[in-house]
Protein backbone atom coordinates (compact mmCIF):
# COMPACT_ATOMS: atom_id res chain seq x y z
CA UNK A 1 0.00 0.00 0.00
CA UNK A 2 1.12 3.62 -1.05
CA UNK A 3 2.29 6.14 1.78
CA UNK A 4 0.75 8.91 0.49
CA UNK A 5 0.77 12.87 1.77
CA UNK A 6 -1.48 15.29 -0.50
CA UNK A 7 -1.39 18.14 1.67
CA UNK A 8 1.84 20.51 3.45
CA UNK A 9 3.39 23.47 3.80
CA UNK A 10 7.07 24.83 2.99
CA UNK A 11 7.95 28.53 4.27
CA UNK A 12 7.18 29.33 0.60
CA UNK A 13 3.92 29.86 2.45
CA UNK A 14 3.46 29.59 6.31
CA UNK A 15 5.56 26.32 6.73
CA UNK A 16 8.72 26.55 8.52
CA UNK A 17 11.07 24.12 6.11
CA UNK A 18 12.28 25.10 2.55
CA UNK A 19 10.51 22.76 0.22
CA UNK A 20 13.42 20.40 0.05
CA UNK A 21 13.45 19.90 3.70
CA UNK A 22 9.96 19.50 3.59
CA UNK A 23 10.98 16.68 0.96
CA UNK A 24 13.46 15.34 2.54
CA UNK A 25 11.55 14.75 5.66
CA UNK A 26 8.44 13.22 4.05
CA UNK A 27 11.13 10.64 2.35
CA UNK A 28 12.71 9.82 5.74
CA UNK A 29 9.30 9.30 7.49
CA UNK A 30 8.52 6.30 4.43
CA UNK A 31 6.36 8.86 2.08
CA UNK A 32 6.04 7.22 -1.67
CA UNK A 33 4.12 10.00 -3.14
CA UNK A 34 3.93 13.64 -1.95
CA UNK A 35 2.36 16.94 -2.76
CA UNK A 36 3.73 20.30 -1.31
CA UNK A 37 0.74 22.83 -1.00
CA UNK A 38 1.28 25.87 -0.16
CA UNK A 39 -1.00 28.67 0.12
CA UNK A 40 -1.86 30.77 -2.98
CA UNK A 41 1.72 30.17 -3.90
CA UNK A 42 3.67 28.00 -6.92
CA UNK A 43 6.58 28.96 -6.77
CA UNK A 44 8.21 26.39 -4.21
CA UNK A 45 7.05 23.62 -6.55
CA UNK A 46 10.22 23.76 -8.69
CA UNK A 47 12.59 22.97 -5.42
CA UNK A 48 9.87 20.24 -4.28
CA UNK A 49 9.96 17.96 -7.62
CA UNK A 50 13.59 18.66 -8.15
CA UNK A 51 14.42 17.16 -4.24
CA UNK A 52 11.36 14.53 -5.02
CA UNK A 53 12.99 13.07 -8.20
CA UNK A 54 16.54 13.19 -6.12
CA UNK A 55 15.55 11.40 -3.40
CA UNK A 56 12.91 8.91 -5.42
CA UNK A 57 10.04 10.00 -4.20
CA UNK A 58 7.14 10.30 -6.96
CA UNK A 59 6.22 13.84 -7.19
CA UNK A 60 2.78 15.58 -7.80
CA UNK A 61 2.64 19.82 -8.19
CA UNK A 62 0.32 21.29 -5.85
CA UNK A 63 -1.40 24.38 -4.43
CA UNK A 64 -4.29 25.25 -1.59
CA UNK A 65 -5.94 28.28 -2.76
CA UNK A 66 -7.98 30.61 -0.05
CA UNK A 67 -11.64 30.97 -0.90
CA UNK A 68 -14.23 32.62 0.40
CA UNK A 69 -17.69 30.90 0.52
CA UNK A 70 -20.95 31.77 2.80
CA UNK A 71 -18.36 34.14 4.76
CA UNK A 72 -16.19 32.01 5.97
CA UNK A 73 -12.76 31.00 4.51
CA UNK A 74 -12.34 27.36 2.58
CA UNK A 75 -9.62 26.07 1.42
CA UNK A 76 -9.46 24.02 -1.86
CA UNK A 77 -6.56 21.95 -2.67
CA UNK A 78 -5.22 21.53 -6.55
CA UNK A 79 -3.36 18.54 -7.71
CA UNK A 80 -1.01 17.48 -10.33
CA UNK A 81 -1.69 20.95 -11.74
CA UNK A 82 0.82 22.87 -14.12
CA UNK A 83 2.13 25.51 -12.25
CA UNK A 84 3.10 27.34 -15.38
CA UNK A 85 -0.35 27.88 -16.09
CA UNK A 86 -0.61 31.77 -17.08
CA UNK A 87 -4.33 31.99 -15.38
CA UNK A 88 -3.37 29.90 -12.20
CA UNK A 89 -0.67 31.94 -12.11
CA UNK A 90 -2.20 35.67 -12.42
CA UNK A 91 -5.15 34.34 -10.27
CA UNK A 92 -2.96 33.37 -7.16
CA UNK A 93 -0.87 36.73 -7.34
CA UNK A 94 -4.56 38.28 -7.39
CA UNK A 95 -5.35 36.50 -4.62
CA UNK A 96 -2.23 37.37 -2.86
CA UNK A 97 -2.86 40.89 -3.45
CA UNK A 98 -4.06 42.25 0.38
CA UNK A 99 -2.41 40.15 2.35
CA UNK A 100 0.09 42.30 3.68
CA UNK A 101 -2.36 44.95 4.56
CA UNK A 102 -4.48 42.60 6.33
CA UNK A 103 -1.07 42.07 8.33
CA UNK A 104 -0.71 45.59 9.10
CA UNK A 105 -4.26 45.96 10.40
CA UNK A 106 -3.64 42.70 12.67
CA UNK A 107 -0.58 44.19 13.65
CA UNK A 108 -2.67 47.31 14.49
CA UNK A 109 -5.58 45.50 16.31
CA UNK A 110 -3.02 43.56 18.42
CA UNK A 111 -0.98 47.04 19.34
CA UNK A 112 -4.98 48.33 20.46
CA UNK A 113 -4.51 45.81 23.22
CA UNK A 114 -0.92 46.29 24.07
CA UNK A 115 0.87 44.36 22.50
CA UNK A 116 3.75 46.09 20.47
CA UNK A 117 5.78 44.91 17.40
CA UNK A 118 3.37 42.69 16.20
CA UNK A 119 4.34 43.65 12.36
CA UNK A 120 7.77 43.46 12.68
CA UNK A 121 7.86 40.43 14.91
CA UNK A 122 5.36 38.49 12.90
CA UNK A 123 7.65 39.46 10.08
CA UNK A 124 10.42 37.71 11.19
CA UNK A 125 8.78 34.23 11.04
CA UNK A 126 8.17 35.13 7.60
CA UNK A 127 10.03 33.01 4.12
CA UNK A 128 7.83 34.82 1.23
CA UNK A 129 6.67 38.33 2.63
CA UNK A 130 4.13 38.05 -0.07
CA UNK A 131 2.28 35.80 2.24
CA UNK A 132 2.48 37.00 5.75
CA UNK A 133 -0.48 35.10 7.50
CA UNK A 134 -2.01 34.42 10.93
CA UNK A 135 0.58 31.59 11.91
CA UNK A 136 3.63 33.84 11.42
CA UNK A 137 1.76 36.22 14.17
CA UNK A 138 1.08 33.30 16.26
CA UNK A 139 4.69 32.30 16.27
CA UNK A 140 5.51 35.88 16.90
CA UNK A 141 2.99 35.97 20.05
CA UNK A 142 4.46 32.22 21.33
CA UNK A 143 8.05 33.55 21.03
CA UNK A 144 7.08 36.67 22.49
CA UNK A 145 5.56 35.15 26.00
CA UNK A 146 1.86 36.17 24.98
CA UNK A 147 0.88 32.70 24.84
CA UNK A 148 2.24 29.07 25.34
CA UNK A 149 1.40 27.92 21.68
CA UNK A 150 -0.12 28.15 18.51
CA UNK A 151 -3.06 27.22 19.27
CA UNK A 152 -3.67 29.43 22.55
CA UNK A 153 -3.00 32.37 20.13
CA UNK A 154 -5.74 31.10 17.65
CA UNK A 155 -8.21 30.70 20.24
CA UNK A 156 -7.37 33.67 22.36
CA UNK A 157 -5.92 36.32 19.62
CA UNK A 158 -6.87 35.47 16.01
CA UNK A 159 -9.90 33.74 15.51
CA UNK A 160 -12.95 35.63 14.28
CA UNK A 161 -14.22 37.56 17.78
CA UNK A 162 -10.92 37.93 19.20
CA UNK A 163 -8.76 41.02 19.36
CA UNK A 164 -6.92 40.63 16.59
CA UNK A 165 -8.44 38.93 13.59
CA UNK A 166 -9.19 40.46 10.88
CA UNK A 167 -11.10 38.79 7.51
CA UNK A 168 -10.41 38.95 4.17
CA UNK A 169 -12.13 38.22 1.18
CA UNK A 170 -10.10 35.83 -0.48
CA UNK A 171 -11.20 33.90 -4.20
CA UNK A 172 -14.71 33.02 -4.96
CA UNK A 173 -14.86 28.70 -5.24
CA UNK A 174 -15.77 29.33 -8.67
CA UNK A 175 -12.61 30.97 -9.44
CA UNK A 176 -10.40 28.68 -7.98
CA UNK A 177 -11.47 25.13 -9.32
CA UNK A 178 -11.84 26.95 -12.45
CA UNK A 179 -8.01 27.76 -12.17
CA UNK A 180 -7.15 24.46 -11.11
CA UNK A 181 -9.15 22.67 -13.79
CA UNK A 182 -7.58 25.22 -16.44
CA UNK A 183 -3.94 23.87 -15.27
CA UNK A 184 -4.83 20.34 -15.85
CA UNK A 185 -5.38 19.34 -12.03
CA UNK A 186 -8.34 17.94 -9.62
CA UNK A 187 -9.85 20.12 -7.23
CA UNK A 188 -9.93 19.27 -3.91
CA UNK A 189 -11.83 20.69 -0.67
CA UNK A 190 -8.78 20.52 2.45
CA UNK A 191 -10.36 19.19 5.65
CA UNK A 192 -13.65 19.81 5.37
CA UNK A 193 -14.00 18.75 9.10
CA UNK A 194 -12.48 22.14 10.28
CA UNK A 195 -15.72 24.44 8.50
CA UNK A 196 -18.23 25.82 11.03
CA UNK A 197 -20.97 25.01 8.46
CA UNK A 198 -24.80 23.78 9.44
CA UNK A 199 -25.65 20.46 7.72
CA UNK A 200 -27.77 22.05 5.01
CA UNK A 201 -24.56 24.92 4.12
CA UNK A 202 -22.39 21.70 4.30
CA UNK A 203 -24.80 20.04 1.64
CA UNK A 204 -24.73 23.37 -0.82
CA UNK A 205 -20.61 23.53 -0.23
CA UNK A 206 -20.53 20.14 -1.68
CA UNK A 207 -23.00 20.50 -4.46
CA UNK A 208 -21.52 24.02 -5.60
CA UNK A 209 -18.51 22.72 -5.81
CA UNK A 210 -19.13 19.44 -7.35
CA UNK A 211 -20.99 21.18 -10.37
CA UNK A 212 -17.75 23.85 -10.76
CA UNK A 213 -16.12 20.03 -11.56
CA UNK A 214 -14.73 19.67 -7.86
CA UNK A 215 -13.60 15.77 -7.86
CA UNK A 216 -12.56 15.23 -4.32
CA UNK A 217 -12.32 15.85 -0.96
CA UNK A 218 -9.78 15.35 2.28
CA UNK A 219 -10.84 12.22 4.38
CA UNK A 220 -8.10 11.34 6.64
CA UNK A 221 -5.98 14.24 7.43
CA UNK A 222 -3.86 15.83 10.31
CA UNK A 223 -7.01 18.65 10.81
CA UNK A 224 -9.44 15.81 11.41
CA UNK A 225 -10.43 13.84 14.47
CA UNK A 226 -10.19 9.86 13.92
CA UNK A 227 -13.79 10.02 14.15
CA UNK A 228 -14.08 12.53 10.88
CA UNK A 229 -12.61 10.05 9.07
CA UNK A 230 -15.26 7.97 8.96
CA UNK A 231 -17.69 10.63 8.79
CA UNK A 232 -16.47 12.16 5.75
CA UNK A 233 -15.66 8.65 4.40
CA UNK A 234 -19.60 8.37 4.42
CA UNK A 235 -19.62 12.20 2.88
CA UNK A 236 -17.67 11.36 0.07
CA UNK A 237 -19.63 8.17 -0.77
CA UNK A 238 -22.58 9.73 -0.52
CA UNK A 239 -21.56 13.01 -3.04
CA UNK A 240 -19.81 10.51 -5.07
CA UNK A 241 -16.21 12.36 -4.28
CA UNK A 242 -12.82 10.74 -4.90
CA UNK A 243 -10.88 10.89 -1.49
CA UNK A 244 -7.63 12.61 -0.37
CA UNK A 245 -5.20 12.23 2.27
CA UNK A 246 -2.61 14.74 3.44
CA UNK A 247 -1.13 15.64 7.01
CA UNK A 248 -1.28 19.09 6.67
CA UNK A 249 2.22 19.86 7.68
CA UNK A 250 3.51 23.16 8.85
CA UNK A 251 7.01 22.27 10.93
CA UNK A 252 8.43 20.01 13.45
CA UNK A 253 6.66 20.74 16.76
CA UNK A 254 4.10 22.92 15.62
CA UNK A 255 1.92 20.13 13.57
CA UNK A 256 -0.33 17.45 14.90
CA UNK A 257 0.75 14.92 12.61
CA UNK A 258 3.83 14.42 11.28
CA UNK A 259 4.37 13.81 7.31
CA UNK A 260 3.51 10.05 6.34
CA UNK A 261 1.89 9.31 9.44
CA UNK A 262 -1.31 9.14 9.02
CA UNK A 263 -3.69 5.72 8.63
CA UNK A 264 -4.86 5.25 5.23
CA UNK A 265 -8.24 5.80 3.69
CA UNK A 266 -10.98 4.15 5.13
CA UNK A 267 -11.72 1.19 2.50
CA UNK A 268 -14.81 1.42 0.06
CA UNK A 269 -13.42 4.80 -1.13
CA UNK A 270 -11.65 5.46 -4.54
CA UNK A 271 -8.24 7.21 -3.87
CA UNK A 272 -8.05 10.59 -5.57
CA UNK A 273 -4.68 9.43 -7.66
CA UNK A 274 -6.92 5.91 -8.15
CA UNK A 275 -6.08 6.27 -12.29
CA UNK A 276 -2.82 8.59 -12.30
CA UNK A 277 0.32 7.06 -13.75
CA UNK A 278 3.46 7.79 -11.29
Amino acid sequence: MLNVDMHCHSNVSDGLLLPEQVAARAHANGVDVWALTDHDEISGVAAAREAAEALGMRHVAGVEISVTWANQTVHIVGLRIDETNAALVQGLAATRNGRERRARDIAAALGKIGIAGAYEGALKHVGNPDLMSRTHFARFLVESGHCVDTKQVFRDFLCEGKPGFVPHRWATLSEAVSWIRGAGGVAVIAHPGRYQYSELEFGALFDEFKQLGGLAIEVTTGSHTPDQYQEYARVAKRFGFLASIGSDFHGPGESRVDLGRLPPLPSGLTPVWHDWVF
